[in-house]
């Protein structure tokens, strides 16, 4: 054997032994605390299971934040944008929040004019809007708005009107389909009156109230209606229609018919953003040194609101144990709490874990007709507290006890 051939099999043969015995890892390591903090096995089946749904054209992509008690874990998988350009999706995309909108922008900001004492959630809806009234309406309060059970229907018809208060003018002559309190309806219209109730008492349109009052002081730069044309290249866009894309213009066709604002959709955000709007709330309502809201105001709006009485368990916007609980799987406890939206994005928090997963997606796109991503939000939830360390989910004090479904 030549003398440089002996040398190259004697070195190769070294280089496979010692990688054998050392075990060399085929990533670099994880940051200590993530490993102390997460199952890096669940983080690789998080992965796995976003792959497996893109290949099921469920989505094209989507951006994960998992947190628990500040330790992080956040990556983008696969595009944000397939039609018609491709772009990968990146961290810092901004996605469509569709109904997310509930509980990131007009609950806080509801809550925040409570707090003030500018309104009552036990107000009656007509103290704030007064031809909201007659065949039940009178009745009807925010608190009622809020949970869903004001018995209003799920939404106004997309035809015979334009503009806000058109839309508004549909919706205070709605007839409630139930009694307050007696259902459980989950409503658009109800978001859309509470959108107008912020208006009236703060002397602000939706978006400049909580530009102001909420994102500005907890520094989600990327979060709000409208996005500006500058922000436009980082948007992933939702239906393509005629070769074009809706991209910086939301989805939800009422909320485009209000010229993009809306109390029930019409927010853009970002997986940092919605990271650092869920820490607040696990702190009590501080972040950074800044007190958005009182511990008291948090409890409340994530503690359950709705009638013993009802099969459905909600806090004041947010879902806490209903059919819309997808994300929070099959092992976070009763008691956490979180929303989802149409264009596929969705929030859990676990108050007691002290975990929350902001999941944003455009399933959306290139077309709705794709199948669900209920599926996967369950799986991402259930990996989601599966990954959690030194966290004994299967006996939680203070967790809700299950309800008792027909």
């Amino acid at each position: 054997m030549p003398r440089f051939l002996h040398f190259f099999c004697i070195t190769v043969s070294i280089a496979v032994i010692c990688t054998s015995c050392l075990g060399w890892p085929e990533a670099p390591p994880q940051p200590q605390e993530l490993v102390r903090t997460f199952d890096q096995r669940k983080l690789n089946a998080i992965g796995v299971a976003i792959h497996q749904a893109r290949v099921e054209k469920r989505l094209p992509g989507g951006v994960l934040w998992l947190e628990r008690q500040g330790v992080a874990f956040h990556r983008a998988y696969g595009m944000a944008s397939t039609q018609p350009v491709s772009a990968v999706a990146q961290g810092d995309t901004i996605y469509d929040a569709a109904s997310l909108t509930k509980v990131v922008a007009t609950t806080p900001a509801v809550l925040l004019l409570h707090e003030r004492g500018k309104l009552n959630i036990e107000d009656p809806v007509r103290k704030h809007l007064p031809e909201f009234t007659g065949q039940g309406r009178e009745a009807i309060t925010i608190r009622q708005l809020l949970t869903h059970t004001s018995g209003l229907r799920p939404d106004i018809s997309v035809n015979g009107w334009t503009g806000h208060q058109e839309c508004i003018a549909k919706c205070v002559v709605e007839v409630p389909r139930a009694a307050p309190d007696e259902r459980f309806i989950y409503s658009d219209i109800n978001f859309q009156l509470l959108d107008e109730i912020v208006r009236r008492v703060s002397g602000k349109r939706l978006d400049m109230f909580c530009t102001e009052e909420i994102f500005g002081p907890l520094k989600m730069h990327d979060t709000g209606y409208n996005p500006p044309v500058t922000k436009h290249a980082r948007i992933a866009p939702t239906t393509v229609t005629d070769g074009k894309a809706l991209r910086g213009v939301v989805h939800d066709p009422r909320a485009r018919k209000t010229s993009g604002i809306a109390g029930h959709a019409g927010l853009f955000t970002t997986a940092p953003d919605l990271a650092r709007y869920a820490r607040m709330l696990l702190q009590t309502g501080e972040l950074d040194g800044i007190q958005l809201f009182k511990a008291e105001t948090v409890q409340l709006m994530a503690s359950v609101q709705t009638p013993p009485t009802l099969p459905a368990r909600r806090g004041l916007g947010w879902d806490i144990d209903t059919g819309y609980s997808s994300p929070r799987g099959h092992k976070f406890p009763l008691g956490s709490f979180g929303h989802t939206g149409f264009t596929g994005p969705s929030l859990w928090i676990d108050p007691y874990s002290k975990t929350f997963v902001v999941f944003l997606c455009n399933r959306v796109h290139p077309t709705e007709r794709g199948p669900s991503v209920v599926p996967l939000r369950r799986t991402l939830g259930t990996l989601a507290a599966e990954s959690v360390k030194g966290f004994d989910f299967e006996n939680v004090p203070g967790a809700l006890p299950p309800l008792k479904r027909d």
